[in-house]
């Protein structure tokens, strides 16, 4: 095994970090095989990517820089290697080590994260972006306080609550798919701008400037992203932008091992970096956006990009068996469902219980149920619906539904929400958590909503924008059984943010940090992130292990149990307590961290790749 660098700035040892790559593998079957010394750089991973001439069958490979030691997972029997200074886990190594550098220069566990995500925006395009928005937890050390920054997409001014129609009054799919119509005002430049004024310590620049040396410079392409992007042709066919930005100028993909540039994203990351969130939402970026996107039937205006706010908002709050489990308020339903589903949880013996098995399952699916239908019932945006988010998250207000589970045969979601139904969520998202020396804490998750959002990349700016206006509730009046839901906190009105499933989440435990953890996967999202909490506290996992139990979602509508293929032999034992079940490949992505003696140790989610690094 190598490691080929296009770098010429030179170099430097960094002392004890890490990065482990996962790739989509059965959990059970990934282990680190191994660990290579590496030379470093000054500016490590800023210009190119880490090549790796060989890909284990086994689908997990573990780079140590300047370290003898191995990081082994406890599914060996082995102990976890922990870090005390600092972490970062993310889907994509390169931007987990720019995190890293940026807590090793100074910066607390918010620039990091900035730091990250503008480097995802560049790596990770599927889901990385400047053209979506998210929600970031940040716990302070300091003061003890955790805060939740609100940078979902907003409605464009121009919006109705019936413009995905067509003329025989049903959702036209065509129009609320992809293309220019389903973009959302981007928050995420704002989000991470408000992040850095509040919160932050480093300048604004530095925190930007390893994302614009990335598409300036270029790195190296794997294989994930390569075999991702070759996949989007016929997209990048019917969008041009889209493939003059992500194919080589011949026109050919990309392969892995060969270098990408992006110029015209650099471009645009020079404008922020040099002007702020300004560089995003005025001037020449916000010209050429709005221009190419009026020009091709979007309703996006310079207004709606210059009058975006990202508020920061009172975290959900809730307890569970001791725990103080802090979530993202509306227009996320995440830390809503996430607090209401373990309230409903905490009335039960689950650690008493077998992990795998049908009995367990049920449970968990009983409280999702429940979970679920509230949501559909009771959420939308807050700065335009009316809810009271104290009841809804009390564990009063769950107490009639305890009524409603058998422990021996399932409740029907028909009879459960038969008052508000009258006859989905993008899974391409992605979350990274942080934690540094000092205390503070961030779980951070953001999206442009479908797997390369609208497929729209404005002429000249280089980056993909979201198609997050199809998370409104589209049709209004309609919930049905097949999972669409038109009650009324979610619909469409001009400045609205729609509902999200994104559930970044951090859990105390008196008071001290205990849990980052948050997942893509659009409504299987909160179910992820219930489970990795449930394992970690009910079962006593640590973190990757947390991480690598196989899960289970039940949204209330379509009536189902869907299950990871590794509890197929439960599949029977599940149907006879009266569940319909389906078995899915994977669900969820959900690197988290554990803090356990003042140590951080790292959840890394090998369903899919991931990087985590650590000193």
């Amino acid at each position: 095994m190598g490691y080929e660098s296009n770098d010429t700035h030179g170099r430097k040892a960094l002392e004890h970090s890490w990065i482990i790559v996962g790739a989509a593998v059965v959990p059970s079957l990934a282990r680190p095989l191994n660990s290579y010394n590496l030379a470093t750089m000054t500016e490590p991973l800023l210009s190119c990517r880490y090549r790796f001439l060989a890909v284990f069958s086994l689908g997990m490979l573990l780079i140590s820089c300047a370290s003898p030691e191995v990081i082994v997972s406890t599914d060996g029997g082995e102990a976890l290697e922990s870090f005390q200074n600092g972490l970062v886990v993310s889907v994509d190594p390169i931007a987990s080590e720019v995190g890293l550098e940026i807590l090793r220069t100074g910066g607390n566990a918010v620039d990091a994260a900035i730091a990250t995500g503008f480097a995802l925006a560049v790596t990770h395009p599927s889901a990385g972006n400047i053209g979506g928005g998210g929600f970031m937890m940040v716990r302070l050390a300091d003061t003890g306080e955790v805060h939740a920054v609100d940078y979902r997409e907003r409605a464009p001014a121009a919006s109705t609550p019936t413009m995905f129609l067509g003329s025989d009054g049903e959702v036209d799919r065509e129009k609320s798919g992809v293309g220019y119509l389903v973009i959302g005002v981007p928050g995420t430049v704002r989000g991470f701008w408000e992040a850095s004024q509040r919160f932050g310590t480093m300048d604004w620049a530095d925190l930007v400037e390893p994302a614009v040396r990335l598409a300036r410079d270029g790195f190296v392409v794997d294989e994930h992203l390569s075999e991702s992007l070759k996949g989007q042709g016929s997209n990048m066919d019917r969008f041009p932008e889209f493939g003059l930005a992500y194919r080589k100028n011949d026109g050919s993909p990309y392969e892995p091992g060969e270098t990408m540039i992006l110029p015209d994203l650099a471009w645009t990351l020079e404008q922020v970096r040099d002007n702020g969130a300004d560089g995003f939402y005025r001037g020449e970026v916000a010209e050429r956006l709005v221009a190419d996107l009026q020009a091709n039937g979007g309703i996006l205006t310079l207004d709606d990009l210059a009058e975006y706010t990202a508020p920061v908002r009172e975290p959900i709050h809730g307890t569970y068996r001791g725990y103080d489990v802090y979530g993202m308020p509306p227009p996320s339903s995440g830390g809503t469902t996430v607090v209401q589903i373990l309230n409903v949880l905490e009335s039960y013996d689950l650690g008493g219980r077998e992990r795998r098995s049908a009995g367990t399952i049920h449970l968990l699916a009983e409280a999702m149920r429940i979970g679920f239908y509230n949501r559909a019932k009771y959420l939308g945006d807050t700065d335009y619906v009316d809810i009271d988010l104290s009841r809804l998250t009390s564990k009063e207000f769950v107490e009639p539904f305890h009524s409603q589970i058998e422990m021996e045969a399932a409740m029907a979601s028909i009879e459960l929400g038969a008052d508000i139904v009258t006859r989905g969520e993008g899974p391409e998202t992605t979350h990274f958590s942080v934690a540094d020396g000092a205390g503070n804490m961030v779980a951070n998750t953001y999206t442009i909503e479908e797997s390369y959002g609208s497929r729209v990349v404005a002429k000249g700016t280089g980056f993909l924008l979201n198609n997050e206006m199809h998370d409104f509730n589209l049709n209004p009046g309609v919930t049905g059984t097949n999972g669409m839901i038109g009650t009324p906190p979610n619909l469409i009105a001009p400045g609205k943010r729609m509902l999200s499933s994104m559930s970044p989440t951090l859990v105390l435990r008196e008071g001290r940090p205990f849990l980052m953890t948050g997942s893509p996967g659009g409504r299987t999202i909160i179910n992820t992130v219930l489970q990795v909490i449930v394992n970690a506290i009910d079962f006593g996992m640590d973190v990757q292990a947390a991480v690598d139990e196989p899960r289970i979602h039940h949204q209330w509508m379509p009536d189902r149990v869907n299950m990871e293929d590794a509890l197929g032999a439960l599949e029977a034992d599940i149907e006879r307590l009266g569940h319909t079940t389906g078995l899915v490949r994977r669900q969820g992505d959900a690197h988290s961290i554990m803090v356990v003696d003042g140590r951080f140790y790292a959840g890394v989610d090998r369903r899919q790749r991931g990087g985590a690094a650590g000193y």
